[in-house]
């Protein structure tokens, strides 16, 4: 593992750069988690220490997120029935369990699981977290506490009460929102930065105190110690439960942000390193009382646009926040809560849009997995929508999978290319054989049902003359026990019927496999062709020497 590069001046000024964008990010995430505010700042060093020492990602920025965040705080209001103080605990060790699991997957070499939250679910997921996000920030600045959790009784509350909202902090709000979109357009120019700078100066000047507007408070950063929580054994085995969706959706977003920064590139990618990195930074924010952290889309591109050369610029971001802390603490308490909710909203800005989920009805694509974690959020909130989303996301691949999709080969004229004679009427069809390819790997879920339909063409076909059948098995990599099973009692009924059963384009797992089953109807000579055209230019020369010998 190399450690990071000497930085270079490009990494000096991406390095300051983002430091003035993550720290007011970092504080005004915490508020979206409910936990005090050093809470972000704690997380922010941990993230970028972690992460610039040990990640592979030369652009990715490990930080707490508004996702992550969202997920905490709706985990911990999961856990009923116990005091606030041990809520707040259940949350931390919500974050070391996701770093140990962290940790587990990447010695189990598992750097692939996030393909297992499909795109649509997080293209869904995070269009109804941000609109979650933005609807729950307004309370900060108009000072209106909606009693219901739900989004929709939620929004009703809120805006049912607009005559009692707190006028002052909604035109802060507003204001704040305005000068981060006109400071947007200059990339050079740290706006939430800037625009938390004028705020302190607003309540430094008296203003806010005159105006009702509210500061962050105390950020209690000299008492932290490392330490574990204290947890009963059911309580750590509830945080155990809730702490795999954080750990899914923390991983999920921190893979495609890496991704495809690499991808843009050319810069190799290495999953199981960046779970370790994870795992690293995610233990040691739980340590010392932080919040979750991942790399975020949006902290991570501001750092390649910032011009990033190496993950140097991380850790001199890392350095400059702390000497910002270090100076400027007790101005940093004077922070305006209406403002912080401003860079929330920004910071999620870019996921409000619907412009995200176009193609997939443009491809007509898994349009019902989009809107289905588009409305799992909305309707049952941020935790339980993202594990809808998933079962939903997971049941629709089963459907697709099960379904026994048959194709039936042809040869192309003059040619050795087979191929589906629905599609390509040119193809021959050799009289007495049949060619079948299932378009789909076989699994318990659709084994049963594609070996019912190959036995129906079958049956139908045997009036005809059928002599053979030729299976196709390229999409298969291997065979599961139920697979298995119901091939054997397919060669057995095709041995009953009298049609020869030949399989090609077997992969060497399924080879092994069949060999090591030893089925009686389907002798290794059955299996032996590598090609469709290798099994049927074997059942020509067995049929021409069978009608020879007649």
């Amino acid at each position: 593992m190399r450690m990071p590069s000497l930085p270079r001046g490009a990494d000096w000024v991406a390095g300051l750069s983002i430091a003035g964008l993550l720290l007011p990010e970092a504080v005004a995430y915490a508020g979206i988690a409910g936990v005090p505010p050093q809470a972000g700042v704690v997380a922010l060093f941990a993230g970028l220490l972690a992460y610039g020492l040990l990640g592979s990602s030369r652009f990715a920025i490990v930080s707490s997120t508004s996702s992550s965040a969202a997920v905490l705080a709706a985990a911990t209001a999961s856990v009923l029935h116990v005091s606030g103080a041990q809520q707040h605990a259940m949350g931390l060790a919500m974050v070391l369990m996701a770093g140990v699991i962290f940790f587990l997957a990447a010695l189990a070499r598992l750097g692939a699981v996030s393909q297992f939250i499909a795109k649509p679910v997080l293209r869904g997921f995070a269009l109804g977290l941000a609109l979650t996000i933005v609807l729950k920030q307004l309370p900060v600045a108009v000072g209106v506490h909606p009693v219901h959790s739900d989004f929709l009784r939620y929004g009703w509350e809120l805006f049912s009460q607009w005559r009692s909202w707190h006028m002052p902090g909604l035109a802060m709000l507003l204001a704040g929102l305005l000068a981060l979109r006109l400071l947007g357009r200059f990339k050079a120019v740290p706006g939430a930065l800037l625009v938390i700078a004028a705020g302190i100066v607003f309540q430094s000047l008296g203003y806010g105190q005159a105006w009702g507007i509210a500061s962050v408070g105390s950020m209690a950063l000299g008492g932290i110690r490392p330490e574990l929580p204290t947890l009963a054994m059911a309580e750590w085995l509830r945080v155990g439960q809730l702490a795999m969706a954080l750990a899914l959706i923390l991983y999920a977003e921190s893979y495609s942000s890496i991704s495809s920064l690499a991808l843009r590139h050319g810069d190799a990618v290495s999953p199981n390193r960046d779970l370790l990195a994870l795992g690293a930074a995610n233990t040691l924010s739980a340590l010392f009382q932080g919040l979750p952290v991942g790399a975020g889309y949006s902290a991570s591109s501001a750092n390649e646009v910032a011009g990033a050369r190496s993950k140097a610029a991380g850790l001199i971001a890392c350095a400059a926040i702390g000497l910002l802390v270090w100076q400027l603490l007790a101005w940093m308490e004077r922070i305006p809560e209406p403002l912080l909710a401003a860079v929330v909203m920004h910071a999620v800005g870019h996921s409000l849009s619907p412009a995200a989920l176009k193609p997939y009805f443009a491809w007509k694509r898994d349009r019902l997995v989009v809107l289905a974690a588009l409305a799992a959020v909305l309707l049952f909130g941020v935790l339980d929508g993202l594990l809808v989303a998933i079962a939903v996301s997971i049941a629709m691949l089963l459907k697709r999978f099960a379904q026994p999709r048959l194709s039936w080969l042809g040869r192309l004229p003059q040619s050795h290319d087979f191929v589906d004679a629905a599609l390509n009427p040119e193809a021959q069809v050799q009289a007495g054989l049949l060619i079948a390819r299932p378009e789909a790997p076989l699994f318990f879920g659709n084994a049963e049902a594609v070996f019912a339909a190959l036995g129906a063409q079958v049956q139908a076909g045997r009036g005809a003359g059928l002599q053979a059948l030729v299976l196709s098995l390229e999409e298969s990599s291997d065979l599961d026990g139920s697979s298995l099973e119901a091939l054997a009692s397919f060669a057995a009924q095709m041995q009953q019927w009298g049609v020869e059963l030949r399989l090609a384009r077997c992969k060497d797992a399924v080879r092994v496999l069949l060999q090591r089953a030893n089925l009686a109807a389907l002798p290794p000579q059955a299996y032996a062709a590598w090609s469709v055209a290798d099994a049927v230019d074997g059942q020509a020369v067995q049929a021409a020497a069978g009608s020879a010998m007649t």
